[in-house]
């Protein structure tokens, strides 16, 4: 599990397409403050399949990044 705070844009020498994933999100209030979470669950190849695998936080602002970064990348208005 994480909570990401800061986003910055890289490069990777090299790339790979990972298999399709499910995934869930849910918004809470904390401290008040608005976080969303996002979740993924393993693959049907896995041991375990549809079992939590993965874990972000995000609070309004790297929300806001990623928004950015995400109108910037795909053009989104």
């Amino acid at each position: 599990m994480a909570r990401i705070t800061q986003f910055e844009l890289a490069s990777m020498q090299r790339f790979q397409l990972h298999d399709p994933i499910d995934a869930k999100i849910f918004v809470h209030e904390y401290d008040g403050r608005r976080l969303m979470q996002i979740s993924t669950y393993g693959r049907d190849s896995r041991q375990k399949p549809g079992k939590l695998s993965q874990t972000i936080q995000l609070d309004e602002s790297a929300a806001k990044q990623l928004f950015d970064l995400l109108g910037k990348e795909f053009g989104f208005r």
